[in-house]
């Protein structure tokens, strides 16, 4: 999902809000993102990336943990995009990495599908 107020390309997700079930967090997560039911998480954890997150207004500066999932949606699913992002769709590895640079997108992208690869 191109993310509209960070404008980058990056995997559906969000903030726990006190929630220890983080499998939860993210299937609700990717779900009102991506506005699809019957999302299942595959794997546990695949990645962490762990980063800064600059002062804003009233928000100190922080250290953002992002738990990452392998998450599959049902079969021929349309994503529906939603008021956190510009423009949502799914994409193959290299039209990702044609889109973005990023180390920790690309990270999560290239560990995702090969799982993806070696359960299907």
């Amino acid at each position: 999902m191109l993310h509209k107020k960070l404008q980058i390309w990056i995997q559906p997700g969000g903030h726990a809000d006190g929630d220890g079930n983080l499998p939860r967090v993210a299937l609700r997560e990717a779900t009102e993102e991506t506005g699809i039911d019957g999302l299942e998480i595959l794997t546990p954890g695949i990645d962490c990336d762990v980063h800064v997150i600059p002062a804003r207004s009233d928000e100190p500066e922080h250290l953002h943990l992002d738990v990452r999932y392998l998450i599959r949606a049902p079969r021929n699913s349309v994503v529906k995009r939603n008021h956190e992002s510009v423009e949502m769709r799914w994409l193959n590895f290299d039209e990702l990495t044609q889109l973005t640079s990023d180390e920790s997108t690309v990270r999560l992208a290239k560990v995702g599908f090969q799982v993806a690869k070696e359960q299907f």
